[in-house]
């Protein structure tokens, strides 16, 4: 026998603590809880194995702990054993962030309340490789663990299926979320312009588990509570979201948090899988949600090396209790039952059933039906080889499908919103959406997020409510820059607006060239304009793939404008403001660098997509003298139906859009976009134009 190097010890003992990529997460994410962070963000590239991002805004690192921060078993969480009996935090060993430094390089940044600045340093083996250095950091503590298991090639190779080990991490991060409910969660690949788990801190479970896990569960589950206050037998309280029996899933979820620690109980979901199969149809399985809360002194915290697991005093009496308490609820949720009715679209190939047919007895109901191999189904159309069901079904008049038209759009925009599309995997993008995101500003962010909408004060300012303040916002400016972001974030995914006449693109940049005069009616420069424009389309026929590509933009080898991109879902820009666009896009961008490029006709999009006036004046208010001056009412009708179709759109869509997905710049905070409302005089004129 002989005693083991202390570098073969800390790997050992590392290699045990840190099992996975997730493993790391958890720890990692358990701490930043502890530091009572309210938004963590974890980025992850390869899985993990190349890449662990976790940053959060908590009260940071003390500058004289960094020295002896990844030394194992160093921690501020307790210091006697007897503190196990009252621990409240998540961690307490202090293994973690020591074995990852053992198998990974870790890096960490962060600031504490009152400093100037931070500190990043970077540790190796438990110990700094240098002294920490200064430097620019935002409120909180970043820590980076990059090429995880670099030295165990055997745990490494293991490893190397990059999206299962993604997948653990999402489903980690989607159990915090909807626990730790008053804490914005995000997890996202390296480089992706979309999370895959975004949730914002909120005062309701079911708004997280809908944000998180979908409406369909969300919708399907039922508050159960259970608790005892017998010293004698057990003391707990249970607060659980379950499933109905209307809920049907292949794999059971279940999510259990002890003291608001995330752990598994195998007995416990043992337990409620038999309460459910006695409910559920065969093969379908239960999303279950509990928080169980016991005095610190009936739980034994330390008897797992990752934590997953804890032991409880009087385990069976309490899984008793919860079970007899479930069981009892789902039995009487069973007495109703809702189904939800889906419309199937017949196929274009659909055939009537004849009358033999319609007229055919159904099969008893308890019977069940064999499912047919698709090789061995009859050919009962032409396009569909194997055959399906709906070709059996009668085809709705004309007049039904006319009339679902609109609500097929508005189901195909929802999903369209739910599962967006991951931005074309380009630099440039991923930079300027970077830097929209750097650029935010928290205290405008809050505003747009939860303001009201009152009214349009006049033609260009709305007036908005946010607490017990109120707003002038600029509607042209907030507009352009959210189309500018949507633009970016919807890059070579657009649906795109057929136009019912190609424009010719040298008419639309005359046009523009002549507006732009000071003269109007002058033909003095009409020859240098058309020169101008031939040159212009000339120069945008030669781009057209690029941009019909990455923009939806579709000009035809003939320069006629005859698609744009739909940048915001029920909303049509101001076609008066085409020419203006067209020559914008000929003379302003700059064809070579890359990302100038996608900026410029990024700004231009966003500028004509912006909710600018209309061009004809207002017929209320000061633009009413305007049209008394004209015979034709049909130019009267034109502009009340452009003005008031502005102010929907401005109401029920860019409102409504900049709660989900605007980030105001921080000039905005300066330039006059917001404009607080400070006398009660300013507010009664307002109030008299509204």
């Amino acid at each position: 026998i002989h005693r083991l190097d202390e570098s073969v010890v800390n790997r050992i003992a590392a290699g045990e603590v840190i099992q996975r990529p997730v493993s790391a997460v958890k720890e990692l994410v358990e701490n930043s809880l502890d530091a009572h962070s309210s938004s963590i963000n974890v980025v992850v590239k390869d899985g993990g194995l190349k890449l662990i991002q976790v940053s959060d805004n908590g009260h940071g690192i003390r500058y004289e702990d960094l020295p002896i921060l990844c030394e194992r078993h160093t921690t501020s969480k307790l210091s006697s054993f007897e503190d196990l009996q009252s621990i409240k935090s998540m961690g307490f060993r202090g293994e973690a962030l020591a074995s990852m430094t053992y198998v990974a390089h870790v890096t960490v940044t962060t600031i504490t309340k009152g400093q100037l600045h931070g500190y990043r340093v970077s540790y190796k083996d438990g110990v700094m490789e240098n002294e920490p250095k200064a430097c620019a950091a935002v409120k909180g503590t970043q820590i980076m663990i990059e090429n995880l298991f670099y030295n165990m090639s055997a745990r490494r190779k293991n490893l190397q299926n990059s999206a299962d080990d993604y997948s653990k991490i999402v489903d980690l991060l989607s159990r915090f979320a909807i626990h730790h409910i008053n804490v914005s969660f995000s997890c996202r690949k390296h480089g992706a312009g979309r999370a895959d788990v975004s949730s914002v801190a909120t005062v309701s479970r079911i708004d997280a588990i809908r944000s998180v896990y979908g409406a369909s569960v969300a919708r399907s589950l039922m508050k159960i509570e259970a608790s005892d206050k017998d010293p004698s037998s057990s003391i707990f309280q249970m607060d659980g979201l379950f499933s109905n029996s209307e809920y049907v899933a292949k794999k059971i979820t279940m999510v259990l948090f002890i003291n608001d620690r995330l752990v598994d109980c195998t007995a416990l979901k043992r337990a409620l899988e038999i309460v459910y199969a006695a409910t559920l149809p065969k093969a379908s399985k239960p999303f279950l949600y509990m928080s169980i809360v016991l005095p610190p002194e009936h739980v034994d915290v330390n008897v797992h090396p990752t934590k997953r697991e804890v032991s409880l005093l009087n385990q069976e009496v309490i899984i008793e209790k919860i079970q007899s308490v479930v069981e009892s609820r789902l039995r009487s949720s069973n007495e109703t039952q809702i189904f939800q009715e889906q419309t199937v679209e017949p196929s274009s190939s659909c055939q009537m059933i004849s009358s033999k047919d319609s007229n055919r007895n159904p099969s008893p109901s308890g019977s069940k039906s064999q499912k047919v191999p698709v090789n061995k189904m009859v050919r009962t159309d032409s396009s569909d080889p194997a055959g399906r069901l709906h070709i059996y079904l009668q085809a709705q008049p004309h007049g039904h499908l006319v009339k679902n038209t609109s609500l097929t759009a508005v189901r195909s925009s929802v999903r369209q919103r739910r599962n967006p599309k991951e931005t074309a995997d380009l630099t440039s993008i991923h930079e300027l959406i970077a830097e929209i995101d750097s650029n935010c500003h928290s205290g405008m962010l809050d505003i747009v997020r939860h303001c009201t909408y009152i009214g349009m004060a006049d033609d260009v300012f709305a007036l908005l409510q946010h607490d017990t303040h109120l707003y002038l916002a600029n509607v042209v400016s907030l507009s352009k820059e959210l189309m500018y972001q949507q633009v970016l974030r919807r890059f070579a995914h657009f649906n795109a607006i057929q136009l019912s006449n190609p424009a010719p693109l040298k008419e639309l940049i005359v046009l523009a060239l002549k507006e732009g005069d000071t003269d109007p009616e002058s033909t003095e420069n009409d020859e240098l304009n058309v020169k101008i424009a031939e040159m212009n389309t000339d120069l945008l026929k030669q781009k057209a793939d690029l941009i019909e590509e990455y923009f939806s933009i579709h000009i035809d080898k003939d320069g006629n404008l005859c698609r744009l991109p739909v940048v915001l879902d029920q909303y049509t820009p101001d076609m008066d403001r085409v020419p203006e666009f067209a020559l914008c896009l000929a003379n302003d961008v700059d064809w070579e660098e890359e990302k100038k490029c996608f900026q410029v006709i990024s700004a231009a999009l966003g500028n004509f997509y912006a909710m600018h006036p209309p061009m004809l004046p207002n017929p209320s208010g000061d633009g009413l003298q305007f049209y008394r001056k004209e015979i034709e009412h049909e130019l009267v009708a034109e502009a009340e139906t452009a003005w008031a179709q502005r102010e929907w759109s401005i109401q029920h869509v860019l409102f409504p859009s900049m709660r989900l997905f605007f980030k105001p710049p921080n000039s905005m905070a300066t330039n006059g976009t917001f404009v607080r409302v400070a006398s009660l005089e300013k507010l009664y004129r307002i109030f008299e134009r509204c």
